[in-house]
């Protein structure tokens, strides 16, 4: 049962689930927000090259973030988060509780250690708000990285931080959305990516709703002036993150990667970007930010682990994600066998009223 389970829920192989004769190495992001600015560079990048309609350009009220979150027109999206002292110490509990029960890994207990991908000193920008002035006046990210391990041992924390993270599909081991289409205009590339073909989409909407994630959407006309004379392509249509699939075809960086000042969105082969996140989480625990943790890194949840891994320092919640997310197709071992107790309870009851009736 092992080998079944693990196709509908578990670690596999998607690229080589799907029949690729010559599979690439799996692509993927990782995403580390302890270093994003939010500057939003990536959702630019990522509307001029795949040439997505605007939005976001209407003022919430509620944020500096006005794109509100992914969609079919926005498939990059920076989130700003504003937290005070109490939430920063929150998450730093939560952080060492998951540390203490093992979980998020730093790595694999069979995983080789790599060398740490930055300085030890390396101290995330969102964080810098911790740093006193005496002793991150000079500016360097040695005084930063120290200034956090003294904030660690005396309980200093900062008035104020922001939490800048941004967003993507996360082409799940798993896609639910890929899973349900009843079309095939969802496909699962030899990168181990999952693309929409607009062209073959009819605009059912399975997808939208068997995403656990809530990133795919059907595209609507949501221009606020609509005289200029443009044109809203795919109106209807499910569209999301392609990971730029004609530019990692040509051995390209994704637009959005490519475009991000910090680096902080990385892109590799999935592998590496893994072993990347592992690497920075260790950095950051060990310089006093045990906020740290990775989401979408573990092949046992309940979408076979992501492509798109990202480091955060709070909880899922605070950035929108799920804390538990899960494909449907995960639950269809239990769902058919509950149905096959109920067939064989009503073919038990039919045969005894049968037999009651001949009496």
């Amino acid at each position: 049962m092992g080998f079944w389970q693990h196709q509908l829920a578990g670690p596999t192989d998607p690229s080589h689930d799907a029949a690729w004769e010559d599979p690439e190495p799996r692509k993927g992001f990782f995403t580390d927000t302890s270093i994003c600015i939010g500057c939003k560079a990536c959702e630019v990048a990522c509307k001029e090259w795949n040439a997505i309609p605007e939005d976001g350009l209407t003022l919430t009220g509620n944020s500096y973030d006005n794109t509100g979150g992914l969609g079919a027109s926005t498939w990059r999206h920076v989130a700003f988060i504003e937290q005070t002292t109490d939430r920063v110490q929150q998450a730093r509990e939560s952080g060492r509780k998951l540390v203490d029960l093992g979980m998020p890994a730093l790595r694999p207990p069979d995983a080789p250690h790599h060398a740490p991908s930055g300085a030890a000193g390396t101290a995330p920008a969102a964080l810098e708000g911790v740093v006193p002035a005496a002793a991150g006046a000079d500016g360097s990210l040695d005084a930063m990285a120290a200034a956090a391990r003294t904030a660690e041992a005396t309980g200093t924390l900062p008035d104020f931080r922001w939490l800048m993270a941004s967003d993507v599909c996360k082409h799940c081991t798993h896609a639910g959305c890929l899973d349900v289409c009843p079309t095939g205009a969802l496909f699962r590339t030899e990168h181990g990516t999952v693309v929409v073909q607009s062209d073959v989409c009819n605009g059912c909407g399975y997808c939208v709703a068997a995403c656990p994630f809530g990133v795919i959407e059907r595209r609507e006309d949501k221009r606020a002036d609509t005289r200029d004379g443009g044109v809203v392509s795919n109106i209807g249509v499910a569209q999301k993150c392609t990971l730029c699939y004609d530019r990692i075809g040509h051995d390209q960086t994704p637009a959005c990667a490519q475009a991000c000042p910090t680096t902080s969105i990385k892109f590799g082969t999935l592998a590496e970007m893994l072993d990347t996140a592992r690497d920075r989480v260790q950095v950051l625990h060990e310089n006093g930010f045990t906020e740290a943790r990775l989401y979408g890194a573990n092949s046992h949840d309940g979408v076979g682990g992501t492509g798109s891994v990202f480091l955060l320092l709070d909880e899922p919640e605070v950035y929108g994600l799920p804390p538990d997310p899960r494909v449907p197709t995960a639950d269809l071992p239990e769902m058919f066998r509950k149905a096959g107790f109920a067939a064989v309870a009503m073919f038990g009851m039919a045969v005894a009223a049968f037999a009651g009736r001949r009496r």
